[in-house]
């Protein structure tokens, strides 16, 4: 965003984001023109579809999109609001990187004894193993056949792996490679080998390969020796909910689905669902919410607004505010971040 006094967000849910956002705005002397749209499982209840027919259309002149926590397994499908919703928008404006950090905040205690942990993870967000393709057919009898097809492009390896390399260059200097080579000896061992190519282009960064199993493994013993993690579709939606774990639950948990040349919007949320056995009860933790905005305004140039957000969420994390499950209220550890970042 930079200068831009009027940097538009599209946002689905907007209360916890409208109020730090505001806040980091009214601080530091940008404006921000929101839009909201209505797009969730109530709104599939209604029409029968996530989002309308033109809705990819509707979001394309933004230069944001923060979408609030989605799911309502009892009501609607997981599957029906994944592929209605979150994946024509990660596809379509072609938001390869999703970005997750997993790091401890000040006074939260994880579940590990390690010290202290910095990782970065970078998911390959529009292909691979959530591509879509494939089928079933003989739905119904004994000889029903379903196939799911994973889809790796030399286009889509080498662009996330670069990504990957790249913010490498910017942190320790060491990536993690994550595949299964051993046993997918296509498709993992393709993804290994320009791994290796693009590893000749960068001399400065420490290169290692690891099979998924052996960093799940890693990131329980010895978190604190892992910097950029670069890994598929699927393997890296796994290793992220190991990294909300260890870094104190899934309330802590904040991403970014990075379109990284800029020509759409680019999407910011928590990794979290929408938890519906907690909903309304006011209890939700917010920080893996507004730390997704802290990731947005980074992204839109905000620099200095996201890193006051960053430093508010840990001024109230360290006198124990929203550490523990339950111990504060969504609106107290609201309140917390906002009075640190107002300060």
């Amino acid at each position: 965003m930079g200068q831009d006094p009027a940097a538009i967000i599209a946002a689905s849910v907007a209360e916890l984001k409208a109020r730090v956002a505001d806040a980091a705005a009214a601080r530091f002397g940008f404006a921000l023109k929101t839009t909201e749209f209505p797009w969730s499982c109530d709104y599939y209840l209604k029409t029968g579809e996530m989002m309308p027919a033109d809705g990819i259309a509707q979001l394309r002149p933004f230069d944001a999109i923060y979408l609030g926590a989605v799911g309502w397994p009892k009501t609607v499908p997981d599957s029906v609001s994944l592929h209605g919703l979150l994946l024509p928008i990660r596809k379509a404006f072609r938001q390869y990187a999703n970005i997750r950090p997993h790091r401890l905040l000040k006074g939260v205690e994880g579940p590990l004894k390690a010290g202290g942990f910095d990782i970065l993870c970078i998911r390959e967000n529009t292909e691979g193993e959530y591509s879509g393709a494939g089928g079933r057919v003989h739905q119904g009898t004994p000889d029903e056949v379903a196939v799911e097809t994973a889809i790796f492009t030399r286009a889509g390896v080498e662009r996330i792996l670069r990504f990957g390399f790249e913010s490498a260059m910017r942190r320790r200097r060491k990536l993690t490679s994550v595949t299964k080579s051993n046993a997918q000896k296509y498709s993992m061992v393709f993804w290994d080998e320009v791994t290796d190519q693009l590893a000749k282009e960068y001399p400065e960064v420490e290169v290692t390969h690891t099979h998924i199993d052996a960093m799940a493994a890693k990131m329980v013993m010895a978190p604190e020796s892992l910097d950029v993690i670069v890994a598929s579709n699927l393997f890296g939606d796994i290793l992220t909910d190991l990294g909300a774990a260890i870094q104190g639950g899934l309330g802590f948990a904040a991403s970014a689905n990075i379109c990284p040349d800029r020509s759409a919007p680019s999407m910011f949320e928590p990794v979290h669902g929408s938890a519906p056995d907690i909903a309304g009860k006011n209890i939700a933790n917010p920080i893996a919410a507004i730390w997704s905005v802290a990731m947005m305004l980074d992204h839109l140039g905000e620099k200095a607004a996201a890193e006051a957000i960053l430093t508010a969420i840990e001024a109230a994390t360290a006198t124990g505010v929203g550490t523990r499950p339950g111990s504060h209220s969504t609106d107290a550890i609201t309140t917390a971040v906002l009075t640190a970042l107002e300060a």
